[in-house]
């Protein structure tokens, strides 16, 4: 099993749309907690400020169950590949054992000044190895 990252995820009343369930958009917000989570424990960056930034290049989501306000859930976020410009993260939003929700985004380096895509820099590439391989 690959390594992961847990974020505990404190709802809000606020989440909670008509249908008395958290809306699938607040559920894509509680996985970027976890994607600030996984940058700033592993790669060591806030990545919001720099020149060099990880954006979110393509998403996939899958509701496979309701997220209640009473729920207690965490995000848990794993790298499912890393590329040359980019990686692969697979996170799911857990009620217990209980898989509620489950998302993969490719995730690229991008250079604001030049608006462009790059290269993942080496020292990213190399942080994500050794927390791949504790």
């Amino acid at each position: 099993m690959a390594k992961q990252l847990i974020t505990p995820v404190q709802k809000r009343f606020s989440d909670v749309d008509s249908f008395m369930h958290v809306n699938n958009i607040w559920q894509q917000s509680y996985f970027d907690m976890g994607k600030t989570d996984f940058y700033t424990q592993v790669l060591g960056i806030t990545g919001v400020f720099d020149k060099l930034r990880i954006i979110t290049a393509s998403t996939h989501t899958d509701y496979l169950g309701q997220v209640r306000l009473v729920d207690d859930i965490v995000v848990v976020t794993d790298v499912s590949r890393i590329g040359n410009k980019s990686m692969t993260l697979h996170q799911r939003i857990l009620s217990g054992d209980r898989c509620l929700t489950e998302s993969s985004s490719v995730m690229v380096a991008f250079d604001f000044e030049l608006q462009q895509t790059v290269p993942m820099p080496e020292e990213w590439r190399v942080k994500l190895q050794e927390y791949l391989i504790q």
